[in-house]
């Protein structure tokens, strides 16, 4: 058996992923695993790394191959108001709904990648209510997201969903087709480093956005991730999902469905 074979096999895998939860925080387990080892592999097959072994050696000594080992594995894929139907339904129906009985909303993107989301929400939040004092949680798992999140500069790809409006109000221009987004905007949100599997939720979040972030979950981390979703929410509370992520099984999680990607905690248990 070639060395590459047999330092890429089911047992080198399992001595892989218990050193990179040690590495990185991330359990490889929580991840379907064929798509995950198809992912890795291709990072060492550009490497030219032919065991798990010896990359394991090389993201403990090349922080810019370990920043492009989380980044790929965390898959940050993002753009402002992505799926803008949704962002309507949110804007025009939900956020109301959930002013009425809390006008400083509470509210959470959790894998919030580098940070659209979070930024749409502040956007929108500042249209509806100037004049109120809401609090955003940002999170994310990768360390270098986060860091570009709260530089808050963007390219036009990004950008594409925002109105012209938008653009001029909240975004100064930096040139060559790069956008950054205004102080206050800024200020509405809090980043902030976290596991979603393995760290604690803070409580009474009004609204949770996590979208195109548990894709690649086995189901049992789905379970848990929904279930703690749920303890999070004030009852009331809405949580808003990816359009392909939806919760097939949300009865059992105590949610109801209100719409297409959004499941609400009933107000009475």
């Amino acid at each position: 058996m070639s060395e590459a074979v047999n330092g890429r096999s089911d047992f080198e895998y399992g001595k892989f992923m218990d050193a990179i939860l040690n590495l990185t925080g991330l359990d490889l387990r929580n991840y379907k695993e064929r798509q995950m080892r198809r992912r890795i592999n291709g990072l060492m097959d550009l490497l030219g790394v032919e065991s798990y072994a010896q990359y394991v050696r090389v993201l403990k000594e090349d922080p810019e191959k370990y920043d492009q080992f989380v980044k790929r594995l965390t898959i940050n894929v993002s753009e402002f108001f992505r799926n803008p139907e949704r962002w309507v339904d949110l804007e025009e129906r939900f956020i109301p709904q959930l002013r009425k009985k809390q006008p400083n909303l509470k509210v959470w993107s959790a894998g919030c990648s580098n940070g659209p989301e979070p930024y749409s929400l502040a956007i929108m939040l500042a249209d509806i209510a100037p004049q109120g004092s809401h609090r955003i949680l940002a999170s994310d798992v990768d360390k270098m997201v986060l860091g570009q999140a709260m530089q808050g500069e963007y390219g036009l790809q990004q950008l594409r969903y925002v109105s012209p409006e938008r653009m001029e109000k909240y975004f100064t221009s930096l040139g060559d087709d790069r956008y950054q987004v205004k102080p206050e905007i800024k200020r509405m949100i809090q980043f902030k480093r976290q596991n979603l599997l393995t760290d604690t939720f803070e409580k009474d979040f009004d609204l949770i956005l996590c979208r195109n972030v548990v894709i690649y979950f086995t189901e049992e981390a789905k379970h848990t991730l929904y279930q703690k979703f749920f303890q999070a929410l004030r009852p009331g509370g809405i949580l808003m999902v990816g359009g392909t992520e939806p919760l097939l099984k949300y009865r059992d999680y105590g949610f109801e469905a209100i719409e297409t990607t959004f499941y609400r905690r009933p107000e009475v248990q």
